[in-house]
């Protein structure tokens, strides 16, 4: 016999059952007479008739969760840049205005690194702070 575990909700006794062989929760299951049913287990298979023949399967509601908005794609090439500006040369092409952005690539307690595009060439390159 499986294991039992019982609980009164709202003056409902409510009792779960668990698989003998690999201790997982037994579902009910309808036969397809009436409201009988019978405890299957999701895992291994194990079946078996309630304690109770009298007792009816309850579950609960199944819900539906809301759809997500979808997600418009931009080309590289149609994205607006957003990114911070400064007047510092390009290594590449000479360029004297470069994006900027830090990134914390090494340990908490260090300095990070400086990431730099040229806006034009796209070239990248970083300075050590």
């Amino acid at each position: 016999m499986g294991l039992q575990y019982g609980e009164i909700k709202r003056g409902i006794l409510t009792v779960m059952e668990f698989c003998p062989n690999c201790g997982s929760r037994l579902e009910p299951k309808k036969t397809g007479v009436g409201n009988a049913f019978v405890l299957c287990c999701a895992k291994c298979s194990f079946t078996k008739q309630p304690l109770d023949r009298k007792v009816e399967a309850r579950t609960g509601a199944v819900l539906q969760g809301k759809p997500k908005p979808f997600m418009t794609v931009v080309a590289q090439s149609d994205e607006v840049n957003t990114m911070t500006k400064i007047k510092k040369m390009c290594e590449k092409c000479g360029n004297m205005e470069v994006y900027v952005w830090q990134v914390q690539t090494r340990g908490g307690d260090e300095a990070s690194t400086q990431f730099m595009r040229c806006t034009k060439c796209g070239h990248t390159f970083r300075e050590y702070t």
